[in-house]
This record gives structure tokens, C-alpha cells and sequence, in this order.
């Protein structure tokens, strides 16, 4: 950093206060700038940027007792200058981004409707509806735990998918899409 001569710079005594200053003072005003920053070369830039601006009016700020407090400050309304000025500019949408979402309280209220219609089937059935379409069992691993036959896996889901589609047909519009029956 230049502390010759120019419009702000004080005498030869001043500036060897400045420079003592500088050296005392670099690495807490770094690590301040750091945390201000997030980056180390920002960190250099700020602090180097604050020391500019403190040495131009060095001979009030000393006679203050207080230059640490000063060039904190004039840290911190930089940075903030930096920031606004470093805004992220806006970035038009891909096609992709613009694709409609489910709506998520319509998610929820069909989960609670699923599972109160889970509820009234018999307990065998909705143990197989369990076990093959929410733990993803085969109907294999589904009669072996339940010890029953693969048929009964087949036919007990087939009758208790055929209520659940009963009981949404009854409560809401558009079944989910696990539920609705594919075209044959």
C-alpha cells in the first residue's frame, strides 16, 4: 500500500504511525474482513480498500483514539456497498423450471384419505396391501410372511385395491394415480 504523498497523506511522523497501525492491525482486520466476505482475495481487497480511505483522513482518526473502530466501520459499509453492487442478476427460467408441482396439501389429504380407507378394509387385507404396495414386496415375500399362498396375495390385493378405488371414487375427483385402474 502507497502512503507517499497526495491530497490526504500527512506528514512523515503520521505515516509511520499509519504503517505501525497497518502492521498491528492486518490480520484481526482480515479475519473481520473474511467473515465479512467468505473469500480470502475479497478479505485483501476490503481491508486494503478500508486502509485507503482510513490513511486519507489518518490525522483526525488517531487524534479520535478509536482507528480500529473507524476502519471496522468503514469495512463494514463497504462490504455492504460491495454487495449491493454485486447483486446476482436475474436468470430467465428454463422450460423445466416452469413445469407445474403437485399441490402439496392435496398430497397430504390423499395420504390421510388412503390410509383412514386402508383402515376399513379386514385386517388380512390391508396387511397385504402393506407389505405388496408400500414396503414394494413380491407377492412371493408377501405370502411367506403373511404364510399364505401366492393366490391369496394375488386375490386378497386385487379385492382390497377394488375397495380403495371404491372409497376415492366416493370422496375425491381424481383418484391417485396408484389407485386408478389402467386401461386394458
Amino acid at each position: 500500500m502507497r502512503t507517499g504523498g497526495g491530497a490526504g497523506a500527512g506528514t512523515g511522523g503520521e505515516d509511520e504511525q499509519f504503517r505501525s497501525f497497518v502492521r498491528q492491525q492486518w490480520g484481526p482486520l482480515l479475519r473481520t474482513a473474511y467473515l465479512l466476505t467468505g473469500d480470502r482475495g475479497n478479505a485483501e481487497d476490503l481491508v486494503q480498500s478500508a486502509l485507503e480511505k482510513t490513511h486519507r483522513r489518518w490525522g483526525r482518526i488517531r487524534r479520535q483514539d478509536a482507528p480500529e473502530v473507524y476502519v471496522r466501520r468503514v469495512m463494514v459499509n463497504t462490504a455492504t456497498s460491495w454487495w449491493r453492487r454485486r447483486r446476482p442478476v436475474e436468470v430467465p427460467l428454463l422450460a423445466s423450471d416452469t413445469m407445474p408441482v403437485a399441490d402439496a396439501y392435496a398430497q397430504v389429504e390423499q395420504r390421510q384419505q388412503l390410509v383412514a380407507a386402508l383402515r376399513q378394509l379386514p385386517p388380512r387385507t390391508q396387511a397385504i396391501l402393506v407389505l405388496r404396495y408400500f414396503e414394494d414386496l413380491s407377492e412371493a415375500d408377501t405370502a411367506r410372511v403373511l404364510g399364505c399362498s401366492v393366490g391369496a396375495v394375488k386375490s386378497q390385493a386385487s379385492r382390497g385395491l377394488a375397495r380403495l378405488r371404491i372409497q376415492f371414487e366416493k370422496t375425491t375427483p381424481h383418484p391417485p394415480a396408484r389407485l386408478r385402474k389402467e386401461p386394458a
